[in-house]
């Protein structure tokens, strides 16, 4: 099942706590404190890196990439994974990485 129909499913089923947890996202997101918006999605994206959160991590990817985010700050974000989650989570995420730009960064 793709990412995308698995939202659009737990939608129609609950869309009211999709709202709210929707409403709480942007609220963090755009509300939450100081950083700019390509400092926020490379932050999203070590931390779903970090926590081995594949879909996650494609997703925010492609949101940093969006947001203006190089393949290289993504790459340094996912680095940044190792020291503190460990080698091989960090590799694992490298290697999401590498699948996600294999054909250069996908157009916005």
């Amino acid at each position: 099942m793709k990412i995308r129909d698995n939202l659009d499913a737990l939608i129609e089923k609950h869309p009211e706590l999709y709202e709210a947890y929707a409403a709480f996202g942007k609220a963090v997101h755009d509300q939450g404190g100081p950083l700019d918006e390509r400092t926020r999605w490379l932050v999203k994206v070590a931390t779903s890196s970090a926590l081995g959160l594949a879909k996650a991590q494609q997703t925010h990817m492609a949101k940093a990439v969006a947001a203006g985010c190089t393949q290289e700050e993504l790459e340094h974000a996912i680095l940044l994974v190792a020291p503190t989650a460990g080698f091989p989570r960090m590799m694992e995420a490298m290697e999401r990485f590498r699948e996600f730009v294999k054909d250069g960064l996908p157009a916005v």
